[in-house]
Protein backbone atom coordinates (compact mmCIF):
# COMPACT_ATOMS: atom_id res chain seq x y z
CA UNK A 1 0.00 0.00 0.00
CA UNK A 2 0.82 3.85 -0.57
CA UNK A 3 0.92 6.88 1.59
CA UNK A 4 -2.15 9.03 0.67
CA UNK A 5 -2.35 10.77 -2.56
CA UNK A 6 -5.12 12.85 -2.85
CA UNK A 7 -3.48 15.05 -5.16
CA UNK A 8 -2.83 12.47 -7.73
CA UNK A 9 -5.09 11.16 -10.70
CA UNK A 10 -6.79 8.90 -8.93
CA UNK A 11 -8.60 11.32 -6.39
CA UNK A 12 -11.41 11.37 -8.25
CA UNK A 13 -12.06 7.89 -8.63
CA UNK A 14 -11.17 7.62 -5.04
CA UNK A 15 -14.40 9.82 -4.32
CA UNK A 16 -16.41 7.95 -6.57
CA UNK A 17 -15.57 4.64 -4.82
CA UNK A 18 -16.43 6.40 -1.56
CA UNK A 19 -19.30 6.99 -2.44
CA UNK A 20 -20.77 4.21 -4.19
CA UNK A 21 -19.36 2.40 -0.77
CA UNK A 22 -21.68 4.50 1.24
CA UNK A 23 -24.81 4.64 -1.08
CA UNK A 24 -25.68 0.91 -1.88
CA UNK A 25 -29.36 0.32 -0.79
CA UNK A 26 -29.09 -1.15 2.67
CA UNK A 27 -27.86 0.17 6.00
CA UNK A 28 -25.70 -2.50 6.69
CA UNK A 29 -23.97 -2.75 3.20
CA UNK A 30 -23.42 1.29 3.64
CA UNK A 31 -21.87 0.87 6.94
CA UNK A 32 -19.52 -1.95 6.37
CA UNK A 33 -18.40 -0.55 2.85
CA UNK A 34 -18.77 3.11 3.84
CA UNK A 35 -16.34 2.21 6.81
CA UNK A 36 -14.40 0.48 5.05
CA UNK A 37 -13.72 3.11 2.74
CA UNK A 38 -13.31 6.00 4.65
CA UNK A 39 -10.60 3.79 6.29
CA UNK A 40 -8.80 2.49 3.52
CA UNK A 41 -9.10 4.19 0.21
CA UNK A 42 -6.22 6.76 0.93
CA UNK A 43 -3.56 3.93 1.51
CA UNK A 44 -4.79 1.72 -1.54
CA UNK A 45 -2.28 2.14 -4.83
CA UNK A 46 -4.73 2.70 -8.22
CA UNK A 47 -4.78 -1.20 -9.15
CA UNK A 48 -6.08 -1.66 -6.00
CA UNK A 49 -8.46 0.76 -5.91
CA UNK A 50 -9.70 -0.72 -9.20
CA UNK A 51 -10.01 -4.58 -7.76
CA UNK A 52 -12.38 -2.51 -5.19
CA UNK A 53 -13.97 -0.97 -8.05
CA UNK A 54 -14.83 -4.56 -9.64
CA UNK A 55 -15.83 -5.49 -6.01
CA UNK A 56 -18.86 -2.84 -5.33
CA UNK A 57 -19.94 -4.14 -8.55
CA UNK A 58 -21.42 -7.32 -6.30
CA UNK A 59 -24.55 -7.73 -4.89
CA UNK A 60 -24.94 -6.37 -1.24
CA UNK A 61 -26.28 -9.87 -0.25
CA UNK A 62 -23.62 -11.56 -1.50
CA UNK A 63 -20.87 -9.61 -0.37
CA UNK A 64 -22.55 -9.60 3.40
CA UNK A 65 -22.75 -13.59 3.09
CA UNK A 66 -18.75 -13.55 2.23
CA UNK A 67 -18.19 -11.28 5.01
CA UNK A 68 -19.88 -13.25 7.88
CA UNK A 69 -18.77 -16.66 6.34
CA UNK A 70 -22.25 -17.68 4.90
CA UNK A 71 -20.67 -18.53 1.54
CA UNK A 72 -17.31 -18.54 0.60
CA UNK A 73 -15.56 -16.04 -1.19
CA UNK A 74 -15.55 -16.90 -4.67
CA UNK A 75 -12.09 -16.88 -6.59
CA UNK A 76 -12.79 -14.46 -8.85
CA UNK A 77 -13.64 -11.95 -5.63
CA UNK A 78 -10.70 -13.06 -3.70
CA UNK A 79 -7.95 -10.54 -3.65
CA UNK A 80 -6.10 -8.63 -1.72
CA UNK A 81 -9.07 -6.10 -1.36
CA UNK A 82 -11.04 -8.37 -0.34
CA UNK A 83 -8.64 -9.67 2.62
CA UNK A 84 -8.71 -5.93 3.78
CA UNK A 85 -12.32 -5.99 3.86
CA UNK A 86 -12.54 -8.90 6.14
CA UNK A 87 -9.92 -8.17 8.25
CA UNK A 88 -11.70 -4.91 8.50
CA UNK A 89 -15.24 -6.58 9.25
CA UNK A 90 -13.33 -8.66 11.72
CA UNK A 91 -12.15 -5.71 13.70
CA UNK A 92 -15.03 -4.00 13.66
CA UNK A 93 -16.42 -7.38 14.99
CA UNK A 94 -19.18 -8.06 11.74
CA UNK A 95 -17.94 -11.67 11.61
Amino acid sequence: MTEPTDSDAAAPLRRRLRFRSWHRGTREADLLLGGFADATLDRLDAAQLARYGELLGNEDPDLWDWVTDRTPVPPEADSDVMQLLLDYARSRGRK
